[in-house]
């Protein structure tokens, strides 16, 4: 499931508008972001997410469509490769009444130790459940 594209609904709010009628851009981010801790959440067991915490160090967004009021929202993610001590994450977010690709983003995230608030390893079993491409070193 987690290697999968996972998928979770959002809801526009008025407070999401900004002054051109359409949702501001910081609002997608945090559609990103959401989407993300989902993901974690619903697949890493009980343990790593006990362990592990995630920053993020890099996003990339391309805006493609305006979301509107009245729009349902659709974020899918999903992990690609991971290295040691880095997960790259694609979101897309689509207008959930037809598909329509409306962003995509590419974030990078690192792991961080809950107990040391260090950055960790990427331990062998969370890539193995998260990552869809090889290790790399």
């Amino acid at each position: 499931m987690s290697r999968e594209v996972f998928e979770l609904p959002r809801t526009i709010v008025p407070a999401d508008i900004d002054e051109l009628g359409h949702v501001n851009n910081v609002v997608y981010l945090r559609w990103v972001q959401d989407v993300a801790i989902a993901h974690w959440s619903t697949a890493a067991t009980p343990e790593q997410r006990a362990e592990v915490a995630w920053v993020a160090v890099r996003h990339e967004i391309d805006y493609k469509h305006p979301a509107l009021p009245g729009d349902a929202i659709l974020a899918r993610t999903w992990v690609g490769t991971a290295d040691s001590h880095r997960f790259e994450r694609h979101t897309e977010i689509r207008r959930a009444a037809d598909g329509h690709l409306l962003a995509q983003a590419r974030t990078v995230w690192c792991p961080v130790n809950r107990a040391t608030g260090r950055l960790t390893r990427v331990s062998e079993a969370i890539r193995a459940t998260f990552s869809s491409g090889p290790a790399q070193p």
